[in-house]
C-alpha cells in the first residue's frame, strides 16, 4: 500500500521515545509532519532529526507537531533522544505495519545486497487527516525547509 495526496493518512497508535504512545487520530485539528527515517544513530538520521529540532519552534508558529518515525526499539529511540537533545516524539514502529501502509517499507539495495528498508519519507498531514504532500526517496540537505515552507502555506 501507498499513500498520496488527498489521502486519509492512515492512523497509528505506537509507542514513543520516553515511555509515551502516539496516536495520529489524537491530533487532528494541527498540521503533522511524520517523517520515516532508517535508523537512528546513523550519519543522515541524525542530520534530518536535527533538522527538524533546529526548525522546532518555526513548526510551532506553524501549528505543526513533528513525528519522527522508524522500526528501531524505544529504548535506541531514548538514546538517540538524549544523545541529540530531540524534543518531539519519535514513535518506534518495531512491526513495521505503519511503514507499509505509507509504503515506505520497500526492498532496497546496497553493495550488492538487496534487503528490506525504510525509504527515507515525509509526510505534511492536514489538520482534517489528510495527506497534503508527500516526499518520497528524501535527500536530507534543504528538506527541513521545503518542509517547514509547505506548512507554513497550508492553512
Amino acid at each position: 500500500m501507498s499513500v498520496e495526496a488527498g489521502d486519509l493518512a492512515p492512523d497509528f497508535d505506537l509507542p514513543t521515545n520516553g515511555g509515551s504512545s502516539v496516536k495520529l487520530s489524537d491530533l487532528r485539528g494541527k498540521k503533522v509532519v511524520l517523517f520515516f527515517y532508517p535508523k537512528a544513530l546513523t550519519s543522515g538520521c541524525t542530520k534530518e532529526a536535527c533538522g527538524f529540532r533546529d526548525a522546532l519552534g518555526d513548526f510551532g508558529d506553524a501549528d505543526t507537531v513533528i513525528i519522527g518515525m522508524s522500526k528501531d526499539e524505544v529504548k535506541k529511540l531514548d538514546k538517540f533522544v538524549e544523545k541529540e537533545a530531540l524534543t518531539y516524539a519519535l514513535a518506534s514502529d518495531f512491526e513495521q505495519s505503519t511503514c507499509a501502509d505509507y509504503g515506505v517499507w520497500q526492498e532496497k539495495s546496497m553493495y550488492g545486497k538487496t534487503y528490506m528498508g525504510i525509504v527515507r519519507s515525509t509526510f505534511l498531514i492536514d489538520r482534517e487527516g489528510k495527506i497534503a504532500t508527500a516526499w518520497r526517496k528524501v535527500k536530507v540537505p534543504g528538506h527541513v525547509e521545503a518542509v517547514l515552507s509547505a506548512a507554513q502555506e497550508l492553512s
